[in-house]
């Protein structure tokens, strides 16, 4: 499936703030066999007096932007084309939840997709105990991995309800659980601390998700937004797979990856640090157009 995915993010400030310092993270990567940028750029309004592009440890792709003057608003701006395919789904190869353990164990490498960096506490996703009981009554031991992961995630699209003004970035997944309402970020979250909760390595994934419009009625410009879904690693012979709670779906061809890590920490669009007086107000439109079928 062929996109075009712009995505506009506005900033301005009550007063000229200075020194203001920006890390983001909003370039969609190459996915051998998933995920293919056939175009990207990621402009920038008004122009940083220093810009560098890198890669963060998951390799993930970063722009650091700093300004050393005044700015009184900022704009950014994503054009990307991408090519996106459904990951190949065959035989339910993983081993059940009681040997996962061992798999995991038998990993040695400290690398970016190393299944031990996704089962501890990471900065927004700690050890949840109602979380691990919830998990618990939903899933046995001699379940496969796969199984689970997707009996949870179903589970937690039953219990929780999708509530667009229910909760803030900064709600953690203990309120979020307790409330049983949230965004798509709550609803990774928690599903990240079951999974953790019982011994399946499991990581965020950000990006943009394809929406369709009611019957009869045409696409809204603008009108998308970005999405988070969860990643989980089902043993040595399946690796990782993915799977939206929010949706109660395996992510498919209608999905583009910006970015991954263990939580939203390692994967916020925007980040930054400022001197200024006064708020600030945002706006974000997203627009992921498919030129194909």
């Amino acid at each position: 499936m062929l996109y075009d995915i712009t995505l506009q993010i506005d900033y301005a400030y009550a007063a000229p703030s200075d020194r203001l310092r920006n890390l983001l993270r909003l370039l969609p990567p190459d996915l051998p066999g998933v995920q293919q940028v056939l175009r990207r750029q990621l402009a920038i309004e008004p122009a940083p007096d220093e810009r560098r592009d890198s890669l963060d440890f998951f390799g993930n792709a970063m722009t650091s932007v700093v300004w050393h003057r005044p700015v009184e608003a900022v704009g950014l701006h994503l054009g990307a084309r991408i090519e996106r395919s459904a990951p190949p789904r065959g035989l339910d190869l993983s081993p059940p939840l009681a040997k996962l353990g061992a798999e995991i164990a038998a990993v040695h490498s400290l690398g970016p997709a190393a299944p031990q960096h996704f089962l501890g506490a990471s900065p927004r996703v700690a050890p949840l105990p109602e979380i691990t009981a919830f998990a618990r009554e939903r899933v046995t031991p001699a379940m496969t991995t796969i199984a689970a992961i997707e009996t949870l995630g179903r589970a937690l699209h039953k219990a929780m309800r999708f509530d667009a003004e229910a909760t803030t970035v900064d709600t953690t997944p203990a309120e979020a659980f307790a409330a049983r309402h949230g965004v798509c970020q709550d609803f990774a979250h928690v599903m990240i601390a079951a999974l953790r909760g019982i011994g399946v390595p499991a990581g965020y994934v950000s990006g943009f998700l394809r929406t369709f419009p009611p019957p009869g009625q045409p696409r809204l410009e603008g009108a998308d937004a970005m999405h988070a879904w969860v990643r989980a690693w089902a043993g040595a012979e399946t690796g990782w797979i993915e799977f939206d709670p929010t949706n109660d779906q395996r992510a498919g061809a209608d999905y583009i990856t910006v970015a991954v890590g263990r939580d939203y920490a390692d994967v916020a669009p925007v980040l930054g640090v400022m001197r200024s007086s006064g708020g600030q107000e945002s706006r974000q439109a997203v627009d992921v157009e498919p030129l194909e079928g």
